[in-house]
């Protein structure tokens, strides 16, 4: 970046308990809810500006009263005429329009993918079998792994091209796009020709264990068809990331849906024409890649042609400043796969294999809240950063809060009902095999609890670039919870992974940052009163 910058430096401020701060951000969230949901009002009278500094705003009270005004403030955010931008009250409702319409898109393809799936195991376990099914199944799992295939500069890309959107700037956007997509182009060159380069060399039916004729002749084939398939789709994926960081989550949700159609009827035809293991592996991510190329042609041919990579457009500056920003989002990915993804690694080698299953069909449950959560806290994500480029400071505040209240009234209530009625909707759903204590149903809800809170504010961290107070913290988290998870289950058996997994969370994740949070909007407010200054985030 170019110019003078705007700096905050985090001062002394009265110290206050973190759990205080929790309550106070709950507590604005509910009554700003109740009063006036998702109406982003702003007043644009109390707008102060510094040079090179971006014009911060303030709040002014909801006029809106009664139900009615309330549910018509909320219709009127899902609709397809954005406000106008132009001022700080329409920038706040196109916000929340956007992020809206994001929720309803990420539903839609959500569902639409679970409905595919359900189809495709009835279709395919009786078609192949069960062993080429669980070569299928084991095939697919390697995605996990290579989610961190990209180094997180998927989503330092997306941090960068919210910024520059709040700040208008089309050449800073060209120039990350284009060095982001390049550099990943590398990245799925290199990762092929390694692949190339090993794939004669080991014995593919001894890595999946398969003993079948079949099997044996399929598994390196179908394993090369999904990785040709994932390279492909690592440069693509920058246009999903141009989406979020645009805030057009809806459409990348349609496209997501789009793929899923593609991939069923791929797949249906593939049965019908009595195919192999590869093209069914090739029907159902290959229409997930088409849909993604499809969805490229669309937005670089017709949205937004001045984004299409190009290579003069490419700088070592800016493909550096992604990295480095990316590389943040790499440990934190790390940090999660490890310590909230090895429960059935630890309950395995501490209580032995079948008590694996006695935790994870609850924790399925449970986890569906997750998923609930982050259908509308993934909008926020790129809101919150062209929210910070503007100095629109007041709406970081008060979505911060809503999003709090709301995670709140998601998970709370839904987790008490879980822990009541947990034993007969595991024994509806598995049989009488399983049987969950009200001990472990209690810890979970304790931890979907505090995950979804930490969730949201890990969101609004991301989103303003505060990512080294997230990796400082990753080092105790990390000890913290696997020592937890390994010592209390000696003690309380299986309900004690839970329960470390909560107290950890709480203890080493939660507090600091909501202590960290409080820190920093208090910065705000003061930069805010004495001259609209802006706090300059992590470079």
């Amino acid at each position: 970046m170019t110019g003078a910058s705007c700096t905050i430096t985090p001062g002394r401020t009265t110290r206050l308990s973190s759990i205080t701060t929790v309550t106070a951000l709950l507590r604005a969230g509910a009554n700003d809810v109740r009063g006036r949901l998702m109406e982003g009002g702003v007043d644009a009278t109390a707008r102060t500006s510094m040079p090179n500094c971006p014009t911060v705003t303030h709040d002014a009270p909801s006029r809106s009263t009664g139900p009615w005004a309330r549910i018509r403030q909320v219709w009127s955010l899902i609709g397809a005429t954005p406000f106008d931008a132009s001022t700080p009250e329409g920038r706040s409702k196109e916000r929340y329009r956007r992020a809206a319409l994001a929720t309803v898109g990420l539903g839609f393809s959500r569902a639409a993918s679970i409905a595919t799936s359900l189809i495709a195991v009835r279709l395919t376990v009786r078609y192949l079998g069960i062993e080429r099914y669980g070569l299928w199944m084991t095939i697919s799992s390697v995605a996990l792994m290579l989610n961190f295939a990209d180094f997180g500069l998927g989503n330092g890309l997306l941090n960068r091209l919210a910024e520059a959107n709040g700040k208008d700037d089309r050449t800073a956007a060209r120039r990350y796009v284009a060095s982001a997509f390049f550099v990943l182009l590398g990245l799925a060159v290199l990762l092929g020709v390694g692949f190339g380069l090993l794939f004669p060399l080991i014995p593919w039916h001894n890595v999946f264990n398969v003993s079948s004729s079949a099997a044996i002749a399929e598994a390196g084939p179908a394993l090369t068809v999904f990785l040709l398939s994932f390279l492909v789709s690592l440069p693509l994926g920058v246009v999903q990331r141009i989406q979020a960081a645009y805030q057009e989550g809806f459409a990348t949700g349609m496209w997501i849906s789009l793929g899923s159609v593609l991939s069923l009827v791929g797949l249906l035809a593939a049965v019908r024409l009595s195919a192999g293991l590869p093209a069914l592996v090739l029907a159902m991510s290959g229409g997930q890649v088409l849909a993604l190329a499809l969805n490229g042609a669309y937005m670089f041919g017709w949205s937004k042609p001045w984004l299409f990579p190009r290579w003069s457009d490419a700088s070592w500056e800016s493909a550096r400043d992604i990295l480095q920003l990316g590389l943040y989002f790499f440990i934190l990915q790390i940090v999660v796969a490890v310590s909230f993804a090895s429960d059935n690694i630890v309950i395995a080698q501490v209580l032995g294999a079948e008590a694996v299953a006695q935790y994870a069909v609850p924790m399925r449950l449970f986890a569906l809240l997750g998923g609930i959560v982050g259908l509308y806290l993934a909008p926020l994500w790129p809101a919150y950063g062209e929210a910070l480029a503007r100095g629109d400071i007041g709406w970081l505040k008060r979505t911060l809060a809503r999003s709090l209240a709301l995670t709140l009234l998601v998970c709370g209530i839904p987790s008490l009902l879980l822990v009541a009625t947990g034993k007969w909707l595991v024994h509806l759903w598995v049989g009488p095999l399983l049987e969950p204590s009200y001990s472990l149903l209690l810890g979970l809800a304790v931890w979907a609890l505090l995950s979804n809170l930490g969730s949201a504010i890990s969101v609004f961290l991301n989103g303003v670039n505060q990512m080294r107070i997230q990796v400082v913290l990753a080092a105790p988290l990390v000890a913290g919870t696997l020592c937890l998870k390994i010592l209390l289950p000696m003690k309380m058996g299986l309900p004690g992974v839970a329960w470390g997994l909560a107290i950890a969370f709480f203890f080493f994740a939660a507090l600091p940052q909501t202590y960290f949070v409080r820190k920093l909007l208090a910065e705000l407010d003061a930069r805010r009163a004495a001259a609209g200054a802006l706090y300059s985030p992590d470079r």
